[in-house]
C-alpha cells in the first residue's frame, strides 16, 4: 500500500500481557488518528479488599498480576505495616529484597528473551527461534528457571507467594538453600553475557527514535533502588515522599481506555527500567556499568525502545546485588523469626519498583484491622499516556515506510514498555446517569 494512505488496526497487540489495540489513520502524509486503546474489562481489586481482614489483603492483591505477584505482595505488606506501625528486622528486609530480585530476573528474562528477541531476530514468536537459534532459547530458559527456583525458595512457590506476610515471613530458607542459590546465580553470569551479546549483535534493529520524556522511579541516595526510597523525577530535583504518591500519579480517565492514565510535570511520564536507569545509573554495580557501556546506554536516554536494553543492564546489577545480600545473610547467620502484628486504626502507603515500574498501594484500616478502602496505582497505568505520546510522535516520522514496517515499529514500541494491560485495568470510575 502506498504511504499516502495508511490504515493500521492491531486488535490485539501480541506478545504483551492483556489486550490492547493500536489504530492509525493517515493520508497524504497527514495523520488523522494515532491511538493506543485499552479495551480490557476493569477488575476492581480495590473493591475486593474492602471489608477484608488485614491477613487477607496480600493474598488477594498478589492476584492483580501473575508476573508481578511478588511486587504486589511486597508493596501490600509494606503498606499494611506502615498503617500498623510495624518495623521488620534487617534479616526480613534482606530476604524480601532477595525475593524481589527473583521476580525482576524472572520478568526481565521473560520479556527480553521471549517477547522482544523475536522482533530483533526476525521471527513472529519465540517458537521459530527454537529451531533457528536453539542455543539462545536454551540460554533464556536456563536463566528463567534459575529465577523461578529463586522465587520458589523465597516465596514458597513461583507465583503468588505464600511466605511473605505482614511482620515478616512464614518460612525462611536454610543457609544451605542460600549457598545453593549463590552458586546458581554465579553460574548465571555467563548466560546473561550471552543474552547481552546476542541483543548487541542485532542492536541495529532497535529504532533510533527519541522523544523528550519525564521519567519517574524510586530514588535513594547512593543506591540503585528497587525497594526503598522516595519518588524521583527527571523533571525535578526534589523527591516526593511515597505517602504523597497520588499527587504524583494524578490518575485520570480517558475515553479510549478502560484503564486510568497518569501525568505529573508533563502530559505523561514513563516508568520502568529506563526510568530507573535515568535516575540512578550512577549507582549501578560494576558488571551493570560495563553492560551499559557496551550498548552505549547513557543517562538521559529518551529512546523508549532502549527500555529492554536497560532491563538487560539491570539483570547484571540484580545478580551482583543478590550475591552481596546472600553473603551478608550467611555472615550474620539466619535466625528464626515469628511475624507479630497488632492492628490499629490508620492509613498506610508504600511503593516498590515492579519490573515494569513504580508500584503504589495504600490501605485504610479500622481499629480491628479490617480494610475500609484501598488504592492501587499500577506501573502500566502510569505508562499508558506516555505510550500514546510516543505513538503520536513516531507515526509521522515513519509514514514513508511500507505499512507492515510501520505496524511492526509500533508493535515493537509497545512491547518495549513491557506493558501488563490486565493489571492496569484494575479500576475505573463509573458515573451512572
Amino acid at each position: 500500500m502506498s504511504s499516502k494512505t495508511v490504515e493500521i488496526d492491531v486488535h490485539h497487540v501480541t506478545r504483551i500481557e492483556g489486550h490492547a489495540n493500536i489504530v492509525v489513520r493517515a493520508s497524504d502524509g497527514v495523520v488523522q488518528r494515532a491511538q493506543w486503546q485499552i479495551p480490557e474489562a476493569p477488575r476492581f481489586f480495590e473493591a475486593m479488599v474492602r471489608g477484608r481482614h488485614w491477613s487477607e489483603v496480600q493474598p488477594i492483591v498478589s492476584r492483580i498480576c501473575g508476573i508481578c505477584s511478588i511486587s504486589h505482595s511486597l508493596v501490600s505488606v509494606k503498606a499494611t505495616e506502615d498503617a500498623f506501625g510495624i518495623e521488620v528486622s534487617e534479616q526480613t528486609d534482606k530476604l524480601r529484597l532477595l525475593a524481589h530480585i527473583s521476580e525482576q530476573l524472572q520478568s526481565h528474562t521473560l520479556h527480553v528473551g521471549y517477547l522482544v528477541a523475536p522482533d530483533l531476530l526476525g521471527a513472529k514468536s519465540v517458537v521459530p527461534l527454537a529451531a533457528s537459534h536453539p542455543e539462545v532459547v536454551k540460554t533464556v530458559i536456563r536463566l528463567h528457571r534459575i529465577a523461578n527456583n529463586m522465587s520458589d525458595l523465597l516465596g514458597g512457590r513461583t507465583t503468588h507467594p505464600l511466605t511473605i506476610v505482614p511482620g515478616g515471613f512464614t518460612m525462611i530458607p536454610t543457609e544451605e538453600d542460600l549457598k545453593g542459590l549463590k552458586s546458581a546465580l554465579e553460574g548465571s553470569v555467563p548466560d546473561f553475557k550471552t543474552v547481552a551479546d546476542v541483543v548487541r549483535s542485532v542492536a541495529g534493529k532497535i529504532p533510533a527514535f527519541e522523544r523528550p520524556t519525564e521519567y519517574v522511579a524510586l530514588v535513594k541516595p547512593g543506591v540503585y533502588t528497587f525497594y526503598h526510597g522516595d519518588i524521583g523525577s527527571t523533571d525535578s530535583k526534589t523527591p516526593v515522599d511515597v505517602h504523597e504518591f497520588e499527587s504524583v500519579a494524578n490518575e485520570y480517565v480517558t475515553p479510549q481506555s478502560t484503564a486510568k492514565w497518569a501525568k505529573w510535570h508533563r502530559d505523561a511520564y514513563a516508568v520502568g527500567a529506563l526510568a530507573r536507569f535515568n535516575l540512578s545509573a550512577d549507582h549501578l554495580s560494576p558488571m551493570a556499568v560495563e553492560a551499559a557501556k557496551s550498548f552505549g546506554l547513557k543517562k538521559g536516554c529518551c529512546n523508549p525502545f532502549m527500555n529492554s536494553v536497560a532491563q538487560i543492564v539491570e539483570c547484571f546489577h540484580l545478580v551482583e546485588e543478590a550475591l552481596g545480600l546472600i553473603d551478608e545473610l550467611l555472615t550474620a547467620g539466619l535466625m528464626p523469626e515469628k511475624p507479630r502484628v497488632t492492628p490499629r486504626e490508620g492509613v498506610g502507603a508504600a511503593a516498590v519498583e515492579a519490573p515494569r515500574g513504580i508500584l503504589f498501594h495504600k490501605y485504610d484500616y479500622d481499629k480491628n484491622g479490617v480494610c475500609r478502602g484501598a488504592v492501587c496505582c499500577i506501573p502500566t497505568n502510569q505508562n499508558h499516556g506516555n505510550i500514546q505520546k510516543d505513538i503520536e510522535a513516531l507515526v509521522p516520522k515513519i509514514l514513508d515506510k511500507p505499512q507492515e514496517e510501520i505496524r511492526l515499529a509500533l508493535e515493537m514500541l509497545v512491547r518495549a514498555y513491557d506493558p501488563c494491560v490486565s493489571c492496569s485495568t484494575h479500576y475505573l470510575d463509573v458515573e451512572f446517569v
